[in-house]
């Protein structure tokens, strides 16, 4: 499924801090933590929860979001569908970006172990 110039502009203006609350509920609703969230985040983008925080204060773009982010090189492991779109075909980088940490937070929520979702053998 390919997205469509709109989608991809709709999800790099979407704020970060608009989004993280439903990644905090959707992890714990599954007994897992906020902490272990955050190790997914950081392990992604390399921000560590109190840069996670001054980005969420400042109300950032997805787009600045990641253009701040210092993408894991093991990120392009990261394959699979997420809401309707198989990662690995998106051709929009930020939007692939954004449906990584999608993908994370919903291994992190379906219990998988945390050295699997860091892609480690």
């Amino acid at each position: 499924m390919k997205t469509t110039p709109e989608h991809d502009q709709r999800m790099a203006k979407m704020t970060f801090a608009a989004v993280y609350p439903h990644y905090i509920t959707k992890v714990e609703s599954k007994g897992r933590t906020k902490e272990e969230l955050h190790q997914v985040i950081e392990w992604l983008t390399g921000f560590d929860s109190i840069k996670l925080q001054q980005l969420i204060e400042a109300e950032v773009t997805f787009e600045t979001f990641f253009s701040k982010a210092k993408l894991n090189p093991n990120a392009q492991l990261i394959t699979g569908v997420i809401c309707g779109y198989r990662i690995e075909e998106i051709e929009n980088p930020l939007t692939r970006q954004v449906r990584y940490l999608d993908k994370l937070v919903d291994e992190l929520a379906k219990g998988r172990k945390i050295e699997k979702i860091f892609r480690v053998s």
